[in-house]
């Protein structure tokens, strides 16, 4: 499938079921009231949706791959951040098993991306290394040679 827009983009989809999976968790119970905390996660997990989004029209790949670099941080934020609600009782096992899978899924998915973004980049450099045109030195000599075994011998 081709990728037309962000929304396309797989890990793009999964950041945004992580950054929908956090809110429902920081909306309710003893996590609302921590409001650094709570801000901190609603931050990061927005921040892994939004820097994919962000760098799928940064122009290259190679500003893309930053950007998802950044969406993968953003998903080890959200990892960290799991911990310490989980250590403050603000989260159970259970929920904080279940978002600590999805950020690592997000995150996994990110860096298989970037992977296809860093191959794509790569073959497309071997093929057109392989296909480079002659240097101008080369086509004259070329070109020389080509004229001298085409004329007809003076003897």
């Amino acid at each position: 499938m081709a990728i037309k827009r962000f929304e396309d983009i797989e890990a793009w989809q999964m950041a945004r079921e992580l950054c929908h999976a956090i809110h429902k968790v920081i909306s309710g119970g003893e996590l609302s009231r921590s409001y650094a905390l709570r801000d901190q996660m609603d931050r990061s997990s927005g921040s892994a949706m939004d820097n994919i989004a962000e760098g799928f029209d940064g122009g290259s790949d190679q500003e893309f791959i930053r950007f998802l670099g950044y969406a993968q941080r953003s998903c080890s934020e959200v990892k960290s951040q799991l911990y310490r609600a989980m250590d403050r009782d603000f989260i159970t096992r259970k929920e904080f098993d279940a978002l600590y899978e999805m950020a690592g899924k997000t995150h996994s998915m990110t860096g298989g991306f970037i992977r296809y973004l860093k191959n794509k980049r790569t073959n497309h450099q071997a093929q057109t290394t392989k296909h480079k045109p002659r240097s101008t030195k080369h086509q004259a000599l070329s070109t020389k040679h080509q004229a001298l075994s085409t004329r007809p011998n003076a003897l």
